[in-house]
């Protein structure tokens, strides 16, 4: 532990002073104890400021966890979240799952090795776009059972497994005051949104769920998010876009963020949404400014949703959500620089903040204001300078005008700030950061062909950026249409699709037989009509068959189906393939949602009268042959009777194929290109790597360029117009093996196999920009100098930062200036003014390395290139693997 005594910090310079320190794990799990009080948790008896990041254990494998949690503190988190999800821990009653991406055990160690702390929320109603909000479809079937409210079979089950999960973190010590990380607990989850639809019921439920949660003796606080009337020693606590005006319902409770929303999900056929980093800066240090204490970003890592877990309907696979760290678990840049930039000069104010009960406003202008936090609360003067002998001072400027930079004066000193912005002074007078002002690194990600699927019949020739054709190397079969087992069944009458199928698969046949009889066929070609298959209402995806030929289909969200068909006298086989892509994870009465069918199934147009099929005998298929034969494992796919698929077959319509493909050398993540096929799943080595569905995103909605400025709405900067929603998926490298990986998919409308490529995704460029006038970094605010008192923080220059991937390090300096440049990232040109060494000094410190920083002045070129103006640098830097050119990173 680092020590510093009070005559070692003169002056103002270190009086706000927080270091972050790394922790080891044995200091860490000393046995603490977490309180609150109403400004912040109090953790070992010390008030706290916390940054938390969202990471969801089973939306990545358990060899990604560390790299995750890592790059998580390494961007300036203390604590971890996640939800727990009962549907993948519980899939069958009372048989419980803990393993794989299910060892929630696991992952809590991991984070706790760390030296960062958990933030465990329960639910176990967890929404999260999970298939059916995180419950398991059994629990349906329980006799007498509604969902979230004040219902007893509904509160034993849940109780039952929020009692295992306590539980199962008490017998593994994980709790703090066990010398665990977990210091805080979420019961229920934004059931405010839903309480107004059961009534009393409802407010008796929270009561209920509030009491059980404290009565389980986990022995840290619990919370309740978007849930004003928690009860009292529940915490209740914001989720939104913004909550720097949010205040708990007690004025004993801290303000707490627990889910700040960093992007949004995506459903097929959807454009893809961002959020501008400049605005999530901005909304963060506005809660920390107003007094907030506890920030998490939902989601730091979004991650993916492996098999069926999406939810929806219609939730893509990829569940990216713009995070700071990608689906594929490399830096989103410059959203994580820019926010760990952030982070660090939110700690630098942390013991201004911890020790004031609450800040000083300052109106600055129309629209500009300033909250000021004093060590010492009795200070009140804001007009003059701090003496040795005062306490820690660091204050927020803000600027919440949408359009305007504004000028303001604070104690004595003048300030621009930019529009929709908050200045960072953790000494009251020095910025240390603004939010609208983007210094870190912008990565370009780029997938570069690995290799494509191959059978060992033919030997494929492959340069660097050719996608190789491969013929004869993929096999396929067809998936029956129909009823295709024995475990079949005849009902009288309609189903519900879940009670049926018990979500053990998407799908779920419908067979009943139609007779037509002379008279009918006659009545159609004397009026000239033909019948209409009338659904009152379906959801999600609706295939048509008549005598195996598929003649239409419908996708939707309970919506009403009108289908022309034909039919010869005698007999027919109507079947209806009825599909989810996603059970609904949000909403009030869940358990009453459902899928396939409502209302009355019909054919009209027959000339005695429309047949009412609801009431007709149907006969009911579960799955599919090669789904439930397990066709996509590597133990059984030799027993469904490949054949090989010619390079000019025609696509075709519900068929499997399959081929293998070696695993490239490096550790990049590894991504399968499906856009050339059209519906259905996918599988690598058994691995279900989920749905893939071809539907393209509106050409329209997407603006040229987005505007941080102004409240962020999930609309507001969509990109992808016009392309489709998803064609990249991810492919864990913990699932691969060496060589022949089998690939197997499931095709339900028609698409080209040929063209299916495996990938590698690869941050490969490098751009950084930044002028002579920006801020220095922040962790030279820990220089020795600065705090011997030998240099100021404005004696400090600037410094551009790169950095790569692990395994990578920094090969060419593709551009370099330091002057006035022109142009963007991948579009640099040098101005009128530029120094002839830029790419020399800016090569020999980052070539060879994985991370460098220059220095952005005149001293660091050599000389000033052009005097009286203000000087640019802006770099393009490229990284390769060290394992492609045989070196060993620096």
């Amino acid at each position: 532990m680092v020590v510093f005594e009070n005559k070692a910090i003169p002056k103002l310079l270190l009086v706000c002073l927080f270091v972050q320190f790394s922790v080891s794990a044995a200091n860490f799990f000393q046995p603490f104890n977490v309180t609150y009080d109403h400004r912040a948790l109090i953790i070992d008896g010390k008030r706290r400021m916390l940054i938390s990041g969202g990471i969801h254990y089973p939306r990545a494998t358990p060899q990604m966890w560390p790299d995750l949690i890592a790059k998580s503190k390494e961007g300036g988190a203390d604590v971890i979240e996640s939800y727990t999800f009962w549907n993948g821990h519980e899939p069958v009653r009372g048989q419980y799952n803990f393993e794989g991406r299910f060892d929630l055990v696991k992952f809590v160690k991991l984070v706790g090795d760390n030296g960062l702390y958990f933030l465990l929320r329960i639910g176990p109603y967890v929404c999260a776009e999970w298939n059916f909000g995180g419950f398991p479809v059994w629990l349906r079937d329980i006799p007498g059972i509604e969902f979230r409210t004040d219902n007893e079979p509904f509160k034993r089950e849940m109780q039952r497994f929020v009692t295992k999960i306590v539980d199962l973190m008490l017998e593994e010590k994980l709790f703090s005051w066990q010398g665990g990380p977990i210091i805080l607990l979420q019961i229920e989850n934004e059931y405010g949104n839903m309480e107004g639809s059961y009534g009393q019921k409802g407010k008796e439920y929270v009561r209920w769920a509030a009491n059980m949660a404290l009565g389980l003796g986990a022995g840290v606080p619990w919370v309740m998010c978007k849930q004003t009337d928690a009860p009292g020693d529940i915490i209740d606590t914001c989720n939104n876009y913004y909550c720097d005006g949010y205040k708990p319902n007690s004025p004993n409770k801290p303000t707490i963020w627990t889910e700040n929303w960093d992007g949004w999900y995506t459903s097929w056929g959807g454009r893809l949404p961002h959020r501008p980093v400049e605005d999530l800066a901005f909304a963060v240090a506005r809660f920390f400014q107003r007094g907030g204490s506890l920030m998490n970003y939902y989601m730091y890592f979004g991650g993916t949703n492996f098999g069926r877990t999406s939810g929806g309907p219609f939730y893509i696979t990829s569940y990216d959500y713009d995070a700071p760290i990608d689906e594929y678990g490399l830096r989103s840049e410059p959203k994580w620089g820019h926010l760990k930039d952030l982070h660090a000069a939110i700690k630098l104010c942390e013991r201004a903040l911890v020790a004031a009960d609450s800040p000083q406003y300052m109106k600055l202008g129309p629209r500009q204001e300033a909250h000021v936090y004093w060590e010492n609360t009795q200070s009140t003067v804001l007009n003059t300078t701090l003496s040795e002998s005062q306490s820690a001072c660091s204050a927020f400027l803000a600027n919440i005008d949408e359009h305007n930079t504004a000028t303001v004066i604070f104690r004595g000193k003048s300030y621009s700030l930019p529009p929709w912005s908050v200045s960072i002074l953790p000494d009251c007078s020095n910025v240390a950061f603004n939010t609208a002002k983007v210094g870190a690194q912008t990565s370009v990600k780029l997938v570069e062909n690995a290799l494509s699927p191959k059978i060992s019949a033919p030997e494929l020739v492959m340069t660097k950026n050719e996608v190789s054709s491969i013929s004869e190397s993929w096999m396929s079969v067809e998936e029956p249409i129909g009823i295709w087992s024995e475990s079949n069944f005849t009902v009288q009458g309609l189903l519900e699709h879940l009670k049926v199928t018990k979500d053990e698969s998407d799908y779920l046949w419908h067979m009943t037989r139609i007779y037509v009889s002379d008279d009918d066929v006659a009545f159609w070609e004397e009026n000239k009509v033909s019948p209409t298959l009338v659904i009152d209402s379906m959801r999600d995806v609706l295939r048509i068959f008549i005598n195996g030929e598929l003649i239409g289909s419908v996708s939707g969200h309970w919506v009403k189906v009108l289908q022309p068909v034909q039919f010869q006298q005698g007999y027919s086989d109507l079947m209806l393939l009825s599909q989810t892509v996603g059970l609904q994870n949000y909403g009030a009465f869940l358990e009453k949602d459902g899928a396939g069918f409502r209302g009355q199934i019909k054919l009209t147009g027959f000339k005695n009268g429309d047949i009412d099929l609801s009431k007709a005998s149907w006969i009911y298929q579960v799955g599919l042959k090669g789904e439930f034969q397990k066709i996509f494992t590597i133990e059984e796919n030799e027993k469904a009777g490949w054949t090989n698929l010619k390079l000019d077959a025609t696509p075709s319509t519900f068929t499997w194929y399959k081929a293998y493909f070696d695993s490239p050398d490096g550790s990049e993540p590894i991504a399968i290109d499906l856009g050339s096929m059209g519906k259905g799943q996918a599988w690598v080595n058994g691995h279900h790597i989920g749905r893939y569905w071809n539907l393209t995103a509106p050409k329209d909605g997407c603006p040229d360029s987005c505007d941080y400025r102004g409240a962020y709405g999930s609309n507001k900067c969509m990109t992808n117009c016009g392309k489709p929603t998803q064609t990249w998926y991810h492919v864990p490298r913990s699932w691969l093996q060496a060589s022949n990986n089998l690939l197997v998919i499931f095709e339900e409308i028609g698409g080209n196999p040929f063209e299916i490529s495996v990938k590698s995704r690869v941050p490969r460029i490098l751009c950084a920009q930044m002028s002579e006038s920006y801020y220095p970094p922040l962790r030279e605010w820990l220089h020795l100098d600065l705090i011997d008192g030998k240099v100021s923080i404005s004696d400090m220059k600037p410094q551009i930062h790169l950095q790569c991937e692990d395994g990578h390090i920094i090969s060419s300096i593709e551009f370099a200036s330091y002057g006035t440049p022109h142009g963007s990232c991948q579009n640099f040109s040098n101005g009128n003014c530029h120094s002839p060494n830029s790419l020399s000094v800016v090569s020999e410190a980052c070539v060879g390395r994985n991370s460098c920083s220059v220095e952005v002045s005149n001293s660091g070129f050599g000389s000033d290139p052009c005097r009286g103006v203000l000087k640019t640098l802006a770099v393009e830097a490229r990284c390769v693997s060290t394992s492609t050119i045989g070196v060993s990173q620096f």
